[in-house]
């Protein structure tokens, strides 16, 4: 009897088992296997694809935005929101996508950027469309799901990341009104509006990482049993592309004049370097999370899958397909 429940133990452990334990592996071990795993699933010429995926869909995708914005009372809300994404993009490129917004909103008017708004939410899933097929490559497995099926999930994704992505602005945008409605309410005046003003962007960031960690929930063309709000991966996707965004934007300040080499292309330019970088550290903590998993299921771990593994126990078709012309 003590033994069945030894092992009935020893079973349950292996179900609980969690992302945060690194799969039984040491930091620096896991980041040689992602190091090695990432060459091997080739994710620098990925993230160029997927750059080139992502300028045809960030104008359409900012365009579904100012559409459920125009939903809301404030008109001036989605200025105020763009003035937060300049600070994570190189100037120049901020500028390009300021203008070209400006451009499309102000030629689409009212029930016409309504309508408009559909066919920019399915164009804008042209890129999370390339993402699953991207993303499917880091477990080691072809994503083989049928054309309507990735559509949905895609458009699915598109919306649900949308709606993330506008709350975290909110939160930045009406932070101080949040912060003065609480203070008021419990009393405390300016300490809970100095309070909130500090608290409201790490609250920013964890909307962030949620986001993250539900493209890589939905995206690949595995199963996973069971959901974690914040992963290591989208934890390590997020840390890496604020600190890629900062860096860019220190290292075209200080020590790069672009505008020499590409002149009155250089927004363009460095957008696409920008959203470049930002492919490659959605794959990296993609890689973190197939990583810990497959040395998981190495140890034994029945939930979790083996390298190449659709599912828990169940192989998938070889990633051998290196292009992502059928993404959309």
């Amino acid at each position: 009897m003590a033994r069945v429940t030894s092992l009935r133990a020893r079973d349950s452990e292996r179900e609980r088992v969690s992302p945060w334990s690194l799969g039984g592996l040491e930091i620096i071990e896991l980041g040689k296997r992602v190091w090695s795993e990432a060459n091997e699933d080739e994710i620098f010429d990925r993230a160029a694809a997927l750059s080139y995926y992502f300028v045809f869909a960030i104008f359409p995708a900012l365009l579904f935005l100012t559409s459920l914005l125009g939903m809301l009372p404030n008109p001036d809300l989605m200025n105020r929101i763009m003035a937060y994404v300049a600070q994570a993009m190189p100037a120049d490129a901020a500028s390009i996508v300021e203008r070209t917004l400006s451009e499309v909103v102000g030629g689409a008017r009212g029930s016409l950027l309504s309508i408009g708004a559909l066919a920019a939410l399915w164009a804008a899933s042209g890129g999370l469309s390339a993402m699953m097929t991207a993303l499917s490559v880091t477990y080691d497995v072809q994503d083989s799901r049928s054309w309507w099926k990735r559509k949905m999930i895609a458009l699915g994704l598109t919306f649900a990341l949308a709606i993330v992505l506008l709350s975290a602005a909110a939160l930045m945008v009406f932070g101080g009104s949040i912060g003065r409605f609480l203070g008021n309410t419990v009393g405390m005046g300016d300490v809970a509006v100095l309070v909130w003003s500090i608290v409201q962007w790490p609250l920013g960031v964890v909307f962030l990482v949620f986001g993250i960690a539900l493209l890589y929930y939905a995206a690949p063309a595995v199963e996973h049993r069971k959901w974690y709000w914040i992963t290591p991966g989208s934890l390590v996707a997020t840390l890496g592309w604020i600190a890629m965004s900062l860096g860019l934007r220190f290292y075209l300040s200080h020590f790069s004049n672009y505008t020499a080499t590409y002149g009155s292309i250089t927004g363009v330019m460095l957008l696409m370097l920008w959203l470049y970088l930002t492919g490659l550290v959605l794959l990296v903590g993609a890689e973190v999370n197939a990583e810990i998993e497959h040395a998981a299921a190495a140890r034994g771990a029945v939930t979790a899958k083996a390298k190449g593994e659709k599912a828990p126990g169940v192989p998938g078709e070889p990633a051998q397909e290196r292009d992502l012309d059928r993404a959309v």
